[in-house]
């Protein structure tokens, strides 16, 4: 890599199996719209310079610091930041923090193959060698399919990390109504919390999109080729002004004419095209909200259900208590008249009655248990235990 901001040519499906500690803050990855890469090792004052922001914005793709979900659009370029995702996407180029990531190697290698225009007949066309008018007029300005790559990268990055977490949460609250122990409480508890973080990450990108979709403003912020077309609408720079850029087009009419058909064209089509990219997504990304949603109401269920259990078991325990508090009730009852007949007093008529002191024992065996049976049918009169 060169330190004086040269780029060299580098090869995605080698990238895979680079080392983690060959990575650096500054490490970039340039796509141009030939979806070529070529890696950039350059300071931030650099990048900056490059495509023309401010160092605040350039803070947000910081991987040191710590910064929500964030699309923002400025005069000449996209800053993007979606979890892993940190990128920079002008009308011409798109640069990719960190490619060594393994979990940004799957967008570089999508951002190489999608980038490429291509016409009706699957070949790829670069610039103004598309011949068709037709695949022309259909072809997305370079930054729309850039975005599009980075929202459906994050979207299904985030839609398969809630397939994990369903697969493991689903058994471990089954186990856990099953059998309550302190390791299924343990287990599940880190699924919620788990959970619990998923659900902030997958929201922040859904309002994201949703602010966007929200106001035409930002949307049209994003509409890059369009500003660089309206500023120079004579230029013949591909991506510069995609609007005007077809040779068909160009065969037919001088520029002048060629400008006011581009500037038609704006007026016509607005922000519709970002605006059903954006709403594709956002239905998407709504989906896997909605499915952590079902999930945490699942363990919300679920926690009620154990909670329902839990009380019941006290109520028993309760019962329980009941019961053997009775019990002792009546035991102290018979233990006090066997300790009144146990003290060493003379008694006349013992002297010659011997055989009174079973009829004690059976009195007061027998008060005992009418003792208890009262307690007992007091209880569940009051209901204060179950039948």
């Amino acid at each position: 890599m060169a330190r004086d901001g040269s780029v060299v040519p580098a090869d995605p499906q080698a990238m895979v199996v680079m080392k983690k500690k060959t990575q650096t803050a500054r490490s970039w990855i340039l796509f141009d719209a030939t979806g070529q890469g070529s890696i950039l090792d350059v300071d931030k004052y650099a990048i900056m310079h490059r495509v023309q922001i401010n160092a605040r914005d350039l803070r947000i793709l910081d991987p040191f610091l710590s910064y929500p979900s964030t699309i923002l659009g400025r005069e000449k370029a996209i800053v993007l930041n979606l979890e892993h995702i940190k990128a920079i996407i002008t009308a011409e180029e798109v640069l990719l923090r960190d490619p060594t990531d393994e979990h940004v190697v799957p967008v570089v290698e999508e951002l190489q193959r999608r980038l490429p225009k291509q016409g009706d007949d699957g070949k790829e066309y670069l610039g103004g060698q598309n011949d068709n008018e037709a695949a022309e007029e259909d072809e997305s300005p370079f930054e729309f399919r850039a975005l599009e790559v980075a929202l459906e990268a994050i979207c299904s990055f985030l839609a398969a990390r809630t397939t994990e977490l369903e697969m493991a949460a689903y058994p471990a609250l089954d186990e856990l109504t099953s059998k309550i122990s302190s390791r299924n409480l343990d287990r599940v508890r880190k699924l919620k919390s788990a959970m619990t973080r998923l659900t902030a990450r997958v929201q922040k990108v859904r309002d994201e999109l949703e602010q966007l979709l929200d106001d035409d403003d930002d949307m049209a912020d994003l509409y890059l080729s369009r500003k660089a077309g309206s500023a120079s609408p004579v230029s013949g720079s591909g991506h510069a002004n995609w609007f005007a850029s077809s040779p068909a087009v160009g065969s037919k009419i001088s520029r002048a004419s060629r400008a006011s058909i581009a500037t038609m064209r704006l007026d016509e089509n607005d922000v519709e095209e970002l605006e059903m990219l954006l709403e594709a997504y956002f239905m998407q990304i709504d989906g896997t909200l909605n499915k952590l949603t079902t999930l945490r109401e699942y363990i919300d269920d679920t926690e009620d259900y154990i909670n329902i259990q839990l009380d019941n078991h006290r109520n028993q325990l309760i019962q329980l208590e009941l019961f053997l508090s009775s019990g002792t009730v009546c035991l102290s009852f018979y233990s006090l008249v066997t300790a009144i007949f146990g003290m060493n007093i003379p008694y006349s008529w013992n002297d010659d009655h011997s055989y009174m002191f079973k009829w004690v024992v059976i009195l007061g065996g027998a008060a005992s248990a009418i003792m208890f049976l009262m307690i007992t049918l007091f209880a569940l009169k009051k209901g204060l235990v179950g039948t």
